[in-house]
């Protein structure tokens, strides 16, 4: 298949650039793409999990700056406990027990974490080589490709499913995630990317002005992080970040569900009908002036502040630490598929699905 990436390299040498990111520990080249836009920011992904491997964004002084975490070879990806940058599927976040009914049917899914399943691992799609099965040097996007046969993690039917990353002029990182199984499934992906808009090596994220547009969130149980099933009112709370709060402010406040959880590691309930992609959260780093807004047509975010990261090896020799990076991964609710009052994951035999978000960025 080398032949099929020269011919990529030559159609895709004036705004894109692709090189090779290694050999998997099972043979099976990688591969990075590069894309460009015309205001200075640069973004790098891999077949590899699909992921977001960096992203480099101007600040206020035309100072540019890597603002995910991740790493500098295959080998940190293949090693990757944080999930840096990946594509997590064939459901993003937990499931109780590990198992849920379709049907009358009972899928059993591998307990992962304690009793319980954390993103469809281990053989989640983060660990899978996809294939790179388009270039657009139009839309400046790629899309990569994956087949996840039946049953592929416990998983009910075959299903076919693409993600397309594009860097537009307007300055947005656009996801586009689509797919169908011939059974009915859940379906939920997300992207699980740090983000650090002082760098990626900057030290914690503390400082950065966070924004939810979310009245509600997702209560968990306990530290196990299985939700209740309920939602909670984030007025007169540490959750509240109806108006821009620093991350910091309240993250180590006496409170139950931070200190279940070590910090912010929370579903927030958007105010998203699902019709159109809406914007539903604003970063800003106030040193640098840069600022991210997020949009999906998604019900729900994860918001995780990075708490477990631990002596992680990243990228340039930087050791990324507790609170290094921040994620926004936009998806269905925790355990949706066991939550009959949560918007359902479950997907029809041969219905589409269809979801975009977006990172959009200004200085």
């Amino acid at each position: 298949m080398e032949w099929e990436f020269l011919n990529l390299k030559e159609r895709i040498k004036k705004t894109m650039e692709i090189k090779d990111f290694g050999v998997t520990k099972g043979k099976e080249v990688v591969k990075l793409v590069i894309l460009k836009n015309q205001n200075g920011m640069k973004m790098s992904v891999t077949n590899y999990g699909a992921s977001l491997v960096s992203l480099h964004v101007p600040d206020k002084n035309g100072e540019i700056a890597d603002v995910v975490l991740g790493y500098d070879d295959l080998l940190g990806y293949e090693e990757n406990a944080p999930f840096l940058g990946n594509t997590i599927g064939r459901s993003g976040n937990r499931i109780a027990n590990a198992n849920f009914v379709i049907d009358g049917i009972t899928y059993n899914l591998c307990a992962n974490e304690n009793k319980n399943s954390l993103h469809s691992c281990p053989n989640g799609y983060n660990s899978r080589v996809w294939e790179i099965k388009e270039i657009d040097e139009e839309k400046n996007a790629i899309t990569f490709s994956l087949w996840s046969p039946d049953l592929e993690q416990g998983f009910p039917g075959n299903l076919q499913i693409e993600v397309t990353y594009s860097l537009t002029n307007e300055n947005e990182v656009k996801i586009y995630y689509n797919g169908k199984s011939d059974k009915k499934t859940v379906i939920n992906l997300t992207n699980h990317s740090y983000f650090n808009l002082a760098g990626h090596n900057a030290g914690n994220i503390l400082e950065h002005k966070l924004k939810i547009a979310a009245d509600e969130y997702v209560p968990v149980q306990d530290s196990a992080s299985i939700p209740t099933g309920e939602l909670a009112c984030v007025t007169n709370t540490p959750m509240d970040f109806t108006e821009f709060k620093s991350i910091g402010a309240d993250i180590n406040a006496n409170f139950e569900q931070l200190n279940f959880t070590g910090g912010y590691d929370h579903n927030y309930a958007l105010k998203t009908t699902g019709a159109a992609v809406e914007l539903v959260a604003e970063v800003i780093e106030e040193k640098t002036n840069r600022k991210m807004q997020v949009f999906t047509d998604l019900p729900g975010v994860q918001f995780y502040a990075g708490n477990a990261i631990n002596q992680c090896k990243g990228k340039a020799g930087a050791v990324y630490t507790k609170r290094s990076g921040f994620c926004l991964e936009t998806q269905y609710f925790p355990d949706a598929v066991n939550q009959p009052e949560f918007v359902s994951p479950i997907f029809d035999a041969n219905e589409i699905y269809e979801t975009t978000t977006i990172y959009k960025f200004s200085w």
